[in-house]
C-alpha cells in the first residue's frame, strides 16, 4: 500500500501535466504509467503539434513550447514540435523538479469504490494506491470505467444529440479515398486483406466505429538512418490491394510520390520527419481491428498494437522495396529511414500506439457539435479553449456494389474521414467530472465527455495538455477545501488558471 494526496493514472502529457500543476501546489503525487515512458503521443511519435488557433494556447501548454525553444536554442513556436527523446526529457524533468512520484509498468487492474468514492486502485503488479483525488489522464479510460462511471465507446447515431456528422458516413471522393473502381475481391471471390468486413449500418446510425489507430513513425533522411527491414512472417498476400491501387493509378496516369502516401517533410529539429498518414493507403490500419482496443483487457490490447506494429513494418518495407509500387515512391522513401537516437527499446517504432479514441466519459456536461458550430456557445465554467477543426480520421476500410451498365462493380472505399473547420470555443468544467451521482473525486481531462464529432476536435495534444493543467488545479482545490471536484469553486478555479496563463477566453 501507498499513499498520495492525488493518485494520476497514465502519463500521457496529460497526465503530466495534472501531477505537475497540482504538485507546485503543494500536493503529493504518485504518477501511475502502465508503460516504460511519459507523454504519450507528444513524445511518441506525435512530434509536429496539431494547434489550431495559438491565441488560445495557455499554462502548461505554452511553457512546454516554451522549454521546447529553450532546449534548441530558438523562439517558442520556431519548431512545430519537438524530437520525441527531448519531448520526454522535458517531461521528466518537469516531474523531477514538481517532486511526483512516478511508478512504471503499473496497470491497473481495479479500483475500489465506496458511496461515489474511489478509496484505492490496485495494479497489475500487485500493489495498491490510496488517495483523496484521482485523474484519469490514460487514453482508454481505464480507471473511469473501473470507477463505474458512465461512458461510451464510438460514434453516436445522428439522433442522439441531433448532430449533422454523426453516425456512419457515406462515402466521398477526396485524397483519404481510393480511385473507381477498385476490386475488393482476389480471384477465387474472397475478400482480400486490410478490409474490413463487417456489415455496415445505415448512413446517420451510430456503429462504435473508433478512427484509425497507428504508429506516427519518426523518420530521418540523415546518413546514419537505418533501412526499413523485412519482417519475419511479412506476407506477400496482405499487400495485394495496394498493387492494385498503383496499377489503377498507373492505368488512370496519376502519378503519386511517397509524400502522398506518408508525410515525408522535415517538420522536426534536425531534419527529422513525423510521419503522418496522408492518402488512402497509409499507416492508418483500416480494417477494423482497433473497435475492439478501447474495452479490451490488457493482453487483447497487446495483440491489437502488436498487429499495427507489424503493418507499419510492414507497410514501410512494402513501399520501399516491392516492384509493383511505382519507382518514384520506392526512391522517396528508400531517401528515409529510422533515427538510431529514436525509440531505441522499441525496434525504432513508437513506444505509443496512436489511440485516436477510445473511451469518452458521460459526465456532468457533455459537449457536442452545438457547442462548436455554426457559433461556439459561451460555456460559463470554461477552463479551456480549443480550436483545431473537427479532424475525425477514417473510421475503417470497406467495400459496396455501385451499380453501373451493364454490370453491379464492386469497389473499395474508405469511410468515417471528416474535417470541418470551427472557431475557438471554450471546454466547461463539467465536461473533465463525471456525474455527482457516479463518483465525486475523479478528473478525466483526455477521456473527457464529448460525442464522437465534438471530441474530434478537442481530442490534440495541446487541448489535453491544458485540460491536464486544469484538472491538476482542480484536484488540488478539492483537497484543500476537503470538498467533490464538482463542488470546487469555479471562479476560484478560473482565477487561478488564468493566473498560470490559462486561456480562458478571446478578445471579442
Amino acid at each position: 500500500m501507498s499513499d498520495a494526496e492525488l493518485l494520476v493514472y497514465g502519463g500521457t502529457a496529460a497526465g503530466v501535466c495534472a501531477a505537475v500543476a497540482a504538485a507546485r501546489h503543494g500536493v503529493q503525487v504518485t504518477l501511475l504509467e502502465p508503460g516504460r515512458h511519459v507523454g504519450g503521443m507528444v513524445s511518441g511519435g506525435l512530434g509536429y503539434t496539431d494547434i489550431g488557433n495559438p491565441a488560445v494556447v495557455g499554462g502548461l501548454a505554452r511553457e512546454f513550447a516554451a522549454a521546447v525553444g529553450d532546449y534548441y536554442g530558438v523562439p517558442p513556436g520556431h519548431h512545430a514540435g519537438p524530437e520525441p527523446h527531448v519531448a520526454e526529457r522535458i517531461f521528466l524533468e518537469w516531474l523531477d523538479r514538481a517532486g511526483v512520484t512516478v511508478r512504471f509498468g503499473t496497470t491497473l487492474t481495479a479500483a475500489s469504490i465506496v458511496d461515489g468514492r474511489i478509496l484505492s486502485v490496485s495494479g497489475a503488479d500487485g500493489r495498491e494506491c490510496r488517495a483523496g483525488v484521482y485523474v484519469d489522464a490514460s487514453y482508454e479510460g481505464d480507471l473511469l470505467a473501473a470507477a463505474g462511471v458512465g461512458y461510451r465507446v464510438g460514434r453516436e447515431s445522428r439522433s442522439r444529440y441531433g448532430e449533422t456528422f454523426a453516425g456512419r458516413r457515406e462515402p466521398a471522393p477526396g485524397k483519404h479515398n481510393f480511385v473507381p473502381y477498385l476490386s475488393p475481391f482476389d480471384a477465387g471471390g474472397r475478400l482480400l486483406p486490410l478490409i474490413h468486413d463487417a456489415p455496415a449500418v445505415d448512413a446517420g446510425e451510430g456503429d462504435g466505429g473508433v478512427m484509425a489507430y497507428g504508429y506516427r513513425v519518426c523518420l530521418t533522411s540523415a546518413g546514419d538512418r537505418l533501412p526499413f527491414p523485412r519482417r519475419d512472417g511479412y506476407r506477400e498476400d496482405e499487400w495485394e490491394l495496394a498493387r492494385r491501387y498503383f496499377a489503377l493509378l498507373a492505368e488512370r496516369g496519376i502519378e503519386v510520390t511517397a509524400g502522398d502516401l506518408i508525410g515525408l517533410v522535415p517538420n522536426l529539429p534536425n531534419g527529422k520527419c513525423d510521419g503522418n498518414s496522408i492518402g488512402p493507403l497509409s499507416l492508418n490500419l483500416l480494417d477494423g481491428t482497433n473497435w475492439a482496443y478501447p474495452e479490451a483487457d490488457e493482453a487483447g490490447r497487446e495483440r491489437i498494437r502488436r498487429r499495427h506494429r507489424e503493418y507499419t513494418m510492414d507497410f514501410l518495407y512494402f513501399l520501399s522495396h516491392d516492384p509493383a509500387v511505382p519507382e518514384a515512391v520506392r526512391r522517396g522513401i528508400t531517401a528515409w529511414g529510422l533515427p538510431p537516437d529514436e525509440f531505441t527499446d522499441t525496434g525504432g517504432l513508437p513506444h505509443q500506439l496512436y489511440v485516436r479514441e477510445a473511451r469518452r466519459m458521460v459526465g456532468e456536461y457533455v459537449l457536442t457539435e452545438h457547442d462548436l458550430l455554426p457559433r461556439p456557445r459561451p460555456q460559463y465554467d470554461a477552463v479551456a479553449m480549443g480550436s483545431y477543426h473537427i479532424d475525425i480520421r477514417e473510421v475503417r476500410r470497406t467495400w459496396r456494389w455501385v451499380y453501373e451498365h451493364p454490370d453491379p462493380i464492386p469497389m473499395v472505399f474508405n469511410e468515417g474521414y471528416l474535417s470541418v473547420p470551427v472557431r475557438p470555443y471554450q471546454i466547461p468544467y463539467r465536461s473533465i467530472v463525471p456525474r455527482y451521482a457516479e463518483c465525486t473525486n475523479l478528473l478525466v481531462p483526455v477521456c473527457l465527455s464529448a460525442s464522437h464529432v465534438a471530441f474530434g476536435s478537442v481530442r490534440m495534444e495541446v487541448q489535453y495538455e491544458m485540460l491536464g493543467h486544469a484538472a491538476g488545479l482542480a484536484a488540488a482545490l478539492a483537497l484543500k477545501g476537503d470538498r467533490a471536484v464538482q463542488r470546487v469553486d469555479v471562479t476560484d478555479l478560473q482565477e487561478r488558471l488564468a493566473a498560470e496563463g490559462q486561456v480562458l477566453a478571446l478578445p471579442a
